[in-house]
């Protein structure tokens, strides 16, 4: 499964409620939010947008949802970020695909009165009222204590990275290689390559790391689309590495299942988008809001995969929020 699509054409298009209970300046208009996306292919933003619709539903705010086709379009997010701040939207929340690229359209959005919630991934900026994201740094340092558990402290590992320049991905990362390098002295990290977050693309900086590696046996992928395009190469090969990967899908969790995956480590995107929406909400009601809000990451196994509490992240009711 390459890309899933959005389940209805929301994805482009106003999702909200109906009469705001707030109202601005006089204003009868209900008051709205522009939460912007690094991207829409990927199953992740879905579940962030369901999660933000979920948060206007019990706000009777407004939601204008919009991101770049890519994750690596920052050009185009700029732009759409910068046709919300001219049509006068009441916040937005963002999800920067570079963290110093951005800094300039969020100090607009700020000089302009407008509150600015960041979600996902950092920016190099503190012109906003709250950061709602996974501990990233943690999520990798968890994926590397799962590395050395299932390689018993030893051996040669690569990494399926996403792009230069993303914060969250970045730290995730970091944040393994800190752990591998403190706390698995026999474990080391022999080639990391940018598939920039692009299945295709990963699938084939993997297969060219397992070709200059042969003596590989770990492969960590930070993201949806590297562990993805990781699984697939392992699965061509007929590898037996074994993989810790970013994320999840429909087809991740069933190389999970499968035995493909050892594990993933999950993020609450659904949570991600509704604590967004809530903050600003918050905001604009004249509430305190929480400077950085950061969500725990879960370890996904084959074992815990089935147990409530992970369903509940990783099976949000898409439909009832998008069609």
């Amino acid at each position: 499964m390459i890309r899933r699509k959005f389940l209805s054409n929301s994805a482009m298009a106003l999702s909200g409620a109906s009469a705001f209970s707030f109202l601005g300046c006089g204003s009868n208009r209900k008051k709205q939010i522009g939460v912007v996306p690094k991207g829409r292919a990927h199953l992740f933003w879905q579940s962030v947008h369901a999660g933000a619709i979920k948060g206007a539903r019990e706000n009777d705010v407004e939601i204008i949802w919009n991101g770049p086709t890519t994750e690596t379009d920052f050009n185009g997010q700029i732009q759409i970020v910068d046709s919300m701040i001219n049509r006068h939207v009441d916040a937005i929340c963002l999800a920067p695909i570079d963290k110093k690229v951005m800094v300039s359209i969020v100090e607009r959005a700020a000089s302009q009165n407008i509150p600015v919630v960041i979600f996902d991934s950092p920016v190099d900026s503190d012109k906003f009222i709250s950061q709602v994201a996974t501990d990233n740094f943690q999520a990798g340092q968890l994926a590397a204590e799962r590395m050395g558990k299932i390689l018993e402290g030893k051996g040669k590992v690569i990494v399926v990275a996403v792009q230069p320049g993303a914060a969250s991905t970045m730290a995730r990362e970091e944040g393994f290689e800190t752990k591998i390098k403190s706390s698995f002295p026999g474990i080391e990290i022999v080639d990391k390559r940018y598939g920039m977050a692009d299945f295709a693309q990963s699938m084939q900086v993997a297969e060219n790391m397992l070709t200059a590696h042969p003596e590989v046996v770990g492969m960590f992928a930070s993201n949806e689309s590297s562990a993805v395009g990781g699984a697939r190469a392992l699965k061509q090969r007929g590898s037996k590495v074994k993989m810790v990967g970013f994320d999840w899908s429909p087809a991740l969790l069933e190389d999970l299942r499968g035995g493909l995956i050892d594990s993933l480590v999950a993020q609450h995107p659904f949570k991600m988008g509704y604590e967004s929406v809530i903050a600003a909400v918050t905001h604009l009601k004249g509430g305190k809001v929480e400077k950085i809000n950061n969500l725990s990451p879960r370890l996904l196994t084959k074992e815990n995969l089935d147990t409530p509490e992970i369903q509940e992240q990783i099976n949000p009711d898409l439909k009832k929020y998008l069609e």
